[in-house]
C-alpha cells in the first residue's frame, strides 16, 4: 500500500493533458519550405539503440518516437500512447509490478501501416537480444517481459515492484522500432542492417530521404504524420561536422542555417556572434555534466584485441582509488568554468546535479589541492622520477592518454588539466577525435568513447526527464561494453561493484520520493566522491542558437532539443 500511495504522489505532478503547441501557427503541412539544422557533431547512425551519442539520438528523434516523453518543464506527456498510465487510472498495477499502455489508434508508421503492440514488444526483444548490444540497455534492466494484450494494448511486466515504471519506451532515448523493418536485425545482426539503421521507418514528423554518414541527413515531411497541419517545414537539411564556432556563425552571423546545437564556446565568443543579428542564443540548465571518465581496464595497444580495454585486463594504476582522487583534486574547476562557460556553467562534483532531490551535497572536489594530490600519489607508492614523471617500485609510470572529442573548449580544458597533472608527476598525452566518430556507434571503430582505447576520456551527457534511475543503472555490471556486446553498453568505465548493483536494485524497488532521493545521492557518491571513477567538472547549461526567422523553438533540457520540431515554423519577414 505504501508503494502504491507513493507512486500516486510521484505521478501527481505529471500533466496528462494533450500536447500544447507553442505557437498556434496553422496551415498546410510543408508550407514553409526547408529548415537548415547544423550539429557540429555529425550524425553517424539513425538508431538510438546502437549509439550513445547525443547527436545520433537527437537526429533520430525526428523520425522515431516513444510512448511518452518530457516537455520543456520536465513533465511527462503522451506521444504514441493515449495517456500516461498511473495507479489511479488503472494503467499501473496495484502492486506496481506492471504498466499497461494504450497505443493511440490514430498513429501509423510513415509507410501507412498501423503501430501495434507487437512493435512495442519487438523493441524490447531487439534491445535485449542475446549476442547483441544495446546502448540504452539500462532502460530495460528491470523488465521481465512485454505482453501483448490486444493490437493496441501492451503490458510491461517487471521483475518486481517498479515504483518508477517510466523507463522503457519513455523519452527520446527509448523510442519504438517498427517490428517489420527490423525483424532480421536481432542480436549480432543489428549493426549489419544498414538500410534500417540509416533510414528507420518512424511515426515522427519527418522521414529520412538521404543519409550520408558523418555528413548530411536529408528529411522530408512525413505524409502520414498524425497532425495534418504539421510539420510546417517540407524538408530538413541536417548538416554535421565542422566545429561549434562555425556552427554558431552560420546561424547568428551569416544566417546560412536556422538552428545550431550545443554552442560549446566561451561566453564572450557567443556574445560577439549574437551581435551579427541573424540569430539568438538560447540556454537553460538541466542535468548535463562535463566530466572525466576513468578507465578501470588496460587500454594498452600492446594487448591483443579482445583483451585490450576489457575486464580481463585491469588497469595498471587507475584501479588505485588514491591515484584517481589525486587526478581529481589537482583540477581547478572554477578556472575551467571561467575559461569555458562563464554563466552557462557551474563547477560540480556530482554526476547527477539535478533535480534537487537527487543532487548530493558533495563538494569535496571543488577546491584544488595540489599538496594532498602529491601526498596521495606518494602514499600509492609512485615516487617522482628525475624526468618529472612518477614511477612505482615495479617500474609502472604514471603516464595517461587523455582523449575527448574535437572542440575548442574541450581542447582548452585538456591543456589546463595536462598542466595540472604534470605538476603532480603524471605524464599526459592529449588526443582529440572527430566528434562524429567519437560519439558514433560503429563497432569496428577503435575511436569510439564506448570502446575507450585511452586511460581517461572527457565528454558530457544527461538523462531524459527528472528521474535518474536508468542513468545511474548505466554503471551496473551487466552494462559493460565488450567485444561480445559489439562494444555497446553505457558502463564505459568497466566498473563492477556488487554493492552498487544491489543499491541500484533497491532504488528500482523504492517508491517513497525522499528515500529515492537518498539512494540516488548515495549511488552518485559511490561513483564520484567515494571512488572518483567518474570525475565531474562542470554542470553545463545547454546553449544553442536559432535564426530570428525561426518560430516555435522551445529549448528542452529534459528531452531532445528537437522535441517539438513539428511546431517550428518560418516567421515572415
Amino acid at each position: 500500500m505504501k508503494l502504491k500511495t507513493a507512486l500516486m504522489g510521484a505521478v501527481a505532478s505529471l500533466v496528462l493533458a494533450p500536447m500544447a503547441y507553442a505557437d498556434g501557427h496553422e496551415g498546410e503541412r510543408g508550407r514553409d519550405g526547408n529548415v537548415n539544422i547544423i550539429y557540429w557533431q555529425a550524425v553517424s547512425i539513425m538508431n538510438p539503440f546502437l549509439s550513445g551519442g547525443t547527436k545520433d539520438i537527437e537526429a533520430a528523434s525526428l523520425v522515431l518516437e516513444p510512448l511518452a516523453r518530457y516537455n520543456e518543464e520536465g513533465v511527462m506527456v503522451p506521444y504514441l500512447a493515449t495517456a500516461i498510465p498511473t495507479v489511479s487510472n488503472g494503467g499501473v498495477s496495484e502492486d506496481l509490478t506492471s504498466i499497461t499502455w494504450q497505443i493511440d489508434p490514430d498513429v501509423v508508421w510513415s509507410d501507412g501501416t498501423p503501430v501495434t503492440s507487437r512493435d512495442v514488444q519487438f523493441t524490447w526483444e531487439y534491445c535485449t537480444a542475446e549476442g547483441g548490444g544495446c546502448a540504452q540497455g539500462a532502460k530495460f534492466s528491470n523488465v521481465d517481459n512485454v505482453e501483448i494484450i490486444d493490437e493496441k494494448t501492451v503490458k510491461v511486466n517487471f521483475t518486481g515492484p517498479a515504483p518508477n515504471p517510466y523507463q522503457a519506451f519513455v523519452g527520446h532515448e527509448s523510442p519504438i522500432l517498427q517490428a517489420a523493418q527490423f525483424a532480421e536485425c536481432l542480436g549480432p545482426r543489428a549493426p549489419e542492417c544498414t538500410d534500417a539503421n540509416f533510414g528507420p521507418i518512424g511515426t515522427g514528423p519527418f522521414v529520412v530521404t538521404d543519409f550520408r554518414v558523418n555528413d548530411v541527413v536529408q528529411f522530408a515531411a512525413n505524409e502520414n504524420y498524425r497532425d495534418p497541419g504539421k510539420p510546417a517545414f517540407a524538408t530538413v537539411t541536417f548538416k554535421g561536422g565542422g566545429d561549434a564556432t562555425a556552427a554558431g556563425r552560420a546561424v547568428m552571423e551569416t544566417g546560412e542555417f536556422d538552428y545550431a546545437w550545443n554552442m560549446q564556446l566561451a561566453p564572450d565568443v557567443i556574445a560577439a556572434m549574437a551581435e551579427g543579428g541573424m540569430g539568438v542564443p538560447v540556454s537553460a540548465f538541466g542535468t548535463l555534466v562535463e566530466r572525466i571518465e576513468m578507465n578501470l581496464t588496460d587500454p594498452s595497444p600492446e594487448l591483443e584485441e579482445g583483451v585490450r580495454s576489457t575486464v580481463a585486463a585491469p588497469h595498471p594504476f587507475l584501479t588505485d582509488a588514491r591515484v584517481r582522487e589525486a587526478l581529481s583534486i589537482a583540477i581547478d574547476r572554477d578556472l575551467l568554468v571561467e575559461v569555458g562557460y562563464g554563466q552557462a556553467g557551474r563547477p560540480t562534483c556530482n554526476l547527477v546535479p539535478a533535480p534537487a532531490l537527487y543532487a548530493s551535497d558533495n563538494t569535496a572536489c571543488l577546491t584544488q589541492d595540489m599538496e594532498r594530490a602529491n601526498a596521495l600519489l606518494d602514499e600509492a607508492g609512485f615516487m617522482m622520477g628525475s624526468d618529472g614523471v612518477r614511477v612505482n617500485a615495479d617500474g609502472v609510470r604514471l603516464s595517461v592518454l587523455y582523449q575527448t572529442s574535437t572542440n575548442a573548449v574541450r581542447q582548452d580544458f585538456q591543456a589546463l588539466i595536462k598542466q595540472w597533472w604534470e605538476e603532480i608527476g603524471v605524464e599526459t598525452e592529449l588526443r582529440n577525435i572527430d566528434a562524429g566518430v567519437f560519439f558514433g556507434g560503429d563497432p569496428g571503430s577503435p575511436d569510439t568513447f564506448q570502446r575507450f582505447y585511452a586511460d581517461v576520456e572527457m565528454y558530457a551527457n544527461n538523462f531524459p526527464g527528472t528521474d535518474p534511475q536508468a542513468y545511474l543503472g548505466a554503471y551496473l555490471c551487466d552494462n559493460i561494453p565488450s567485444p561480445e556486446t559489439q562494444w555497446q553498453g553505457e558502463n564505459i568505465n568497466r566498473v563492477c561493484d556488487p554493492a552498487y548493483d544491489a543499491l541500484w536494485a533497491e532504488l528500482a524497488a523504492t517508491a517513497d520520493l525522499e528515500e529515492r532521493g537518498r539512494i540516488g545521492r548515495e549511488l552518485n557518491d559511490m561513483l564520484t566522491k567515494d571512488s572518483n571513477i567518474i570525475v565531474p567538472l562542470v554542470d553545463r547549461g545547454r546553449v544553442s542558437a536559432h535564426s530570428v526567422t525561426l518560430g516555435g523553438v522551445v529549448l528542452n533540457t529534459w528531452d531532445s532539443e528537437l522535441w517539438n520540431i513539428a511546431d517550428w515554423y518560418r516567421i515572415s519577414e
